[in-house]
């Protein structure tokens, strides 16, 4: 057995979140400073700029986290990888090259904790079933999943949504049930949610970082015609048509 402080509160840091086997641990200040930085660290916590950590607490039960995520392992916890073969590896290798997240991805599994390496972004945890089952995130955005989670690279319906739209051919699915951690560009505050029951959300930009599968994603005219689209100033918008949810960061 090992005992920690890992979630007891102190002067400097305090459990703000957990779901599932995922707890989310925040620095509000950094007091490890020196006094030439210790005004830029003040104005940084006043703003939200703080590190946050990541804890996953495991009970006979795995996680796959992004590859040099793991920071320290505590108790009894195995690793493995992820693949499953040579044809699992290339098929991961391939979705690899067209996403920005990595081919291989260690597998945690046992009984005891797997703390993460603290990161200044912000800590999203997901449910899967939230999300009519599967969610679409912008590359760069994972960093763990338990793993009842599938993970799946799923391309555009069309090539305009891909050139058009901004967003890439291709981007990271994860389907099945448990819980995601993802790394957000933005506080969740600052976040917009929208839950579309057979309905449209139309955005100016690619400002939706993830989306439900289920939602049919195309790039349409703001308007019927050219020149009403011309005279509207926006062009081109990003359609979300369908039932399912979408995360927008209107000022990240």
């Amino acid at each position: 057995m090992v005992n920690n402080n890992v979630f007891a509160k102190t002067a400097a840091r305090s459990v703000v979140n957990q779901m599932g086997c995922f707890s989310v641990i925040e620095y509000q200040k950094d007091i490890s400073v020196s006094p030439a930085t210790a005004q830029t660290a003040y104005f940084m916590s006043q703003m939200g700029v703080r590190k946050r950590q990541v804890v996953a607490s495991l009970n006979q039960q795995g996680i796959i986290l992004q590859a040099g995520a793991m920071q320290m392992i505590v108790g009894d916890v195995q690793m493995n990888t992820n693949i499953k073969g040579a044809g699992d590896f290339m098929k991961k290798w391939v979705g690899s090259k067209v996403t920005r997240e990595t081919a291989v991805k260690p597998k945690y599994f046992g009984s005891g904790q797997v703390i993460l390496e603290p990161t200044y972004k912000y800590i999203l945890l997901e449910d899967i079933a939230k999300w009519n089952g599967s969610i679409v995130i912008e590359d760069g955005m994972f960093l763990a999943c338990q793993d009842t989670v599938e993970m799946k690279v799923v391309g555009r319906s069309s090539f305009s949504s891909a050139l058009a739209g901004g967003e890439g051919l291709f981007n990271t699915c994860l389907t099945g049930s448990g819980i995601a951690v993802l790394e957000s560009p933005v506080p969740a505050e600052e976040l917009l949610v929208f839950d579309v029951i057979d309905d449209v959300l139309k955005i100016d930009g690619n400002m939706a970082i993830a989306w439900s599968n289920s939602l049919q994603f195309t790039v349409e005219r703001s308007s019927k015609t050219l020149i009403g689209s011309a005279a509207s100033g926006e062009g081109l918008v990003n359609v979300y048509r369908g039932t399912g949810r979408v995360l927008v960061a209107p000022v990240g």
